[in-house]
């Protein structure tokens, strides 16, 4: 247990935001399955609408620093490069 009492508050924001960090990266989880399921089932609209909701959840986890910038532009790519064919 901390000693002084500025760690103390800190431990107790570590808390919180734990618990917030890790239902945003839930989401980012669930929405990144349903991308993958509906290009499982061959669905191009539900892929694409699918896409752009789990692209915009990443790029906002990223503002805030949720996960790194890096990981959701990879991220990002790679579904790009699926879902958003070039010339399709």
């Amino acid at each position: 247990m901390a000693n002084l009492k500025s760690s103390r508050k800190d431990a107790r924001r570590i808390v919180r935001r734990t618990a917030r960090n890790r239902s945003t990266k839930t989401l980012l989880k669930s929405l990144d399955k349903r991308v993958r399921s509906a290009l499982a089932i061959g669905n191009e609209i539900l892929s694409t609408e699918a896409a752009i909701a789990s692209i915009s959840a990443m790029d906002k986890a990223a503002s805030r620093g949720v996960i790194h910038k890096n990981k959701a532009n990879r991220y990002k790519s790679s579904v790009a490069s699926v879902v958003f064919k070039f010339g399709a």
